[in-house]
């Protein structure tokens, strides 16, 4: 990317609220440093020119370029090789009306190393709410360790609660996690996570669509849920109340087609209520990382089978579970006895008994039979 092209992505980044699917238009059609250069001196339609109006004559290009060099970041567009492209094309299948959001970002700002393409093939969105419990983080941290051992890149916001056990146990795990802000690369958001999201940028990846110096506000954070979900194969939603940013997140992976999953929790938690409704409303149920990689995985790559108690009793024929029901708890009974107990004519219950004594299950004494464990 030259100089003057980078000037003329980080002044459109910066020139209107994004998603701007009219700014993207005239891009489309001119090119990013010629778009640039009309919107600075107005040369637009009607409707962008409204959009541009209030910021068209702020120029922060080199003060926000010499902070992206200093941080050691850079400007990802559509033009580059690391541009999600297949995961952003997903938002042309959501009706606009509907979702006047369902666009993709214009251009990321990003610090690290980490390229989205890598997650685009095989990664995971978990969110969920800031007020996580006990239960809660511990899943989160479950899931996320899981998926980094099996190279699944965990995807998030940053935020207090599931997201930043999400990313923590993820680069315990030594995997590969991503932070999506609601705001510019260099305003760490919430401050308490400042370590984190350094230890972030250090070993996976910060994007925003957001130039540097924007703050986080309410609907940049509903704004920025769409690339969350758009980011990654599937979405996990660990807590989460009925209203929520992590049902927002949810909504979002639903319309852009990405399969979205949710992890039940106490019916008595209100932290889980947002979990329950997704499940009825079709969600993926899942418990383990394991259940996640059949939805990001590669073809057949399946979960195992859950171990399950297995008992003397499981291989029995129906009519051998008959006859050992038939037995007492306590005390024997000939074999009479437990025909009649079984239902079954006198000569079908020899075999199957014979057959329980065999396997260990059942005794004979004195031609009465009884029950081996009781």
């Amino acid at each position: 990317m030259t100089d003057d092209v980078a000037r003329s992505w980080a002044y459109l980044s910066r020139v209107a609220e994004p998603p701007c699917p009219e700014l993207a238009a005239l891009v489309a059609r001119v090119g990013a440093v010629e778009a640039a250069d009309r919107v600075r001196r107005g040369e637009v339609g009607d409707e962008l020119a409204r959009l541009t109006e209030a910021r068209r004559e702020i120029d922060c290009v080199a003060a926000d370029l010499d902070l992206l060099a200093r941080l050691g970041g850079r400007l990802i567009v559509a033009d580059d090789a690391d541009w999600p492209l297949i995961a952003f094309r997903s938002f042309r299948g959501v009706d606009s009306r509907a979702r006047p959001q369902a666009h993709p970002p214009m251009v990321l700002w990003a610090l690290g190393q980490l390229q989205l393409t890598d997650v685009e093939d095989r990664g995971c969105s978990i969110v969920g709410t800031r007020a996580a419990t006990a239960y809660g983080e511990h899943v989160a941290a479950d899931l996320a360790a899981g998926l980094a051992e099996r190279d699944v890149a965990v995807v998030s916001g940053g935020a207090y609660g599931i997201d930043g056990v999400a990313h923590r146990a993820t680069l315990a795990s030594e995997g590969l996690t991503v932070a999506v802000l609601a705001s510019g690369i260099d305003v760490p958001y919430p401050a308490g996570h400042a370590a984190l999201l350094r230890r972030i940028a250090d070993q996976g990846l910060i994007v925003s669509e957001y130039p540097p110096g924007v703050r986080p506000a309410r609907y940049r954070f509903l704004t920025r849920n769409r690339l969350v979900a758009a980011l990654t194969g599937a979405t996990v939603v660990v807590e989460a109340g009925l209203r929520s940013g992590a049902a927002n997140t949810a909504a979002w992976a639903h319309a852009l087609g990405r399969p979205v999953c949710a992890v039940p929790g106490p019916v008595t938690s209100s932290a889980s209520a947002g979990c329950h409704a997704l499940l009825r409303g079709g969600a993926e149920l899942v418990t383990r990382a394991a259940d996640v990689v059949e939805l990001v995985g590669r073809a057949g790559e399946l979960a195992p089978e859950l171990p399950r108690p297995t008992s003397p009793l499981d291989h029995l024929e129906d009519v051998e579970r008959r006859v050992y029901d038939a037995l007492p708890a306590r005390g024997a009974r000939t074999a009479d006895q437990v025909a009649v107990a079984a239902g079954l004519p006198a000569t079908q219950v020899l075999g199957p008994l014979a057959t329980l004594e065999l396997v260990g299950l059942v005794t004979r004494r004195d031609g009465r039979w009884k029950l081996a464990f009781r």
